[in-house]
């Protein structure tokens, strides 16, 4: 299967028109994962599936094709520095402040969940007893139904969870049969899982405390990741904290945010 330089065009200014996603540098990379999508379903070509995509297809056919071409790969405690921050530095301070007992904690592509359940986790654990007493759910949204689905069901390798500590393993996960863990059902309930794309404006119901957006913004250009900064700026509190993966970085002149440290950006 090969693409053509006029296939490749139509289907990466799509995907950019509509995702944010740029894949204008990744010829190689949407042919060899691609491929095998076009032989399973029948297309006898780029040209014919392209066609498809830019006319008929669905919600679970953009799916498919996104998730063949961005990486899902995450497990718990990944960048394990942004979770002792947030739970040394940016807790504290929001426990002290937040009157109303919410804590608006956004998990921007939460991926298959277990960015999420780590935050929900930590605040449980941060609050103890007191935990009842607050609204420490967190909004997680993604693009892909398909990993929302996986997310929603929390079921996970024990690999996946090798980092976390033994005690939260036994508290929030029960041991499978076929030695998965699932999610506790008062785990998953402090998760609401959401299909949202980054490019939509955002009109959720509450501003945001903290935002966790990692490693999302390194498939998009400069223009869109400006784009969508400023739209999570808009969508902050003030003091409110956005955290971005250690691979990336903004613009410290052009970005509204106040650079703390890698990674680590605050509305002042």
């Amino acid at each position: 299967m090969t693409l053509t330089e006029k296939d490749f065009l139509r289907l990466y200014t799509y995907i950019h028109k509509n995702y944010g996603i740029n894949l204008s540098k990744k010829k190689q990379l949407i042919e060899g994962r691609l491929g095998s999508t076009l032989l399973s379903n029948g297309f006898a070509n780029f040209t014919q599936y392209v066609d498809f995509i830019l006319t008929k297809a669905n919600k679970n056919d953009i799916d498919v094709m996104l998730n063949k071409l961005t990486t899902n790969y995450t497990f718990f405690m990944r960048e394990q520095m942004h979770f002792d921050y947030f739970r040394d530095t940016i807790l504290p301070y929001l426990v002290e402040k937040k009157k109303d007992k919410v804590l608006s904690i956004w998990s921007a592509g939460c991926s298959t969940g277990q960015e999420p359940y780590t935050l929900s986790i930590l605040m449980k654990e941060f609050l103890g007893h007191n935990a009842a007493k607050w609204d420490t759910r967190v909004l997680a949204t993604d693009i892909s139904q398909n990993v929302l689905t996986q997310a929603q069901a929390g079921i996970y390798s024990a690999d996946s969870l090798k980092e976390m500590p033994t005690k939260w393993v036994k508290k929030y996960f029960k041991k499978l049969d076929d030695g998965r863990f699932e999610v506790t059902p008062e785990l998953k309930s402090s998760v609401i899982f959401k299909t949202f794309n980054l490019m939509d404006p955002i009109k959720f119901r509450l501003q945001f405390d903290v935002v966790f957006c990692r490693n999302v913004m390194i498939y998009f250009d400069q223009p869109t990741k400006d784009a969508l900064v400023n739209r999570f700026y808009g969508a902050t509190n003030n003091g409110g904290y956005l955290l971005i993966g250690h691979s990336e970085a903004l613009n410290k002149v052009t970005t509204p945010y106040k650079y703390l440290m890698p990674a680590t950006y605050r509305k002042i």
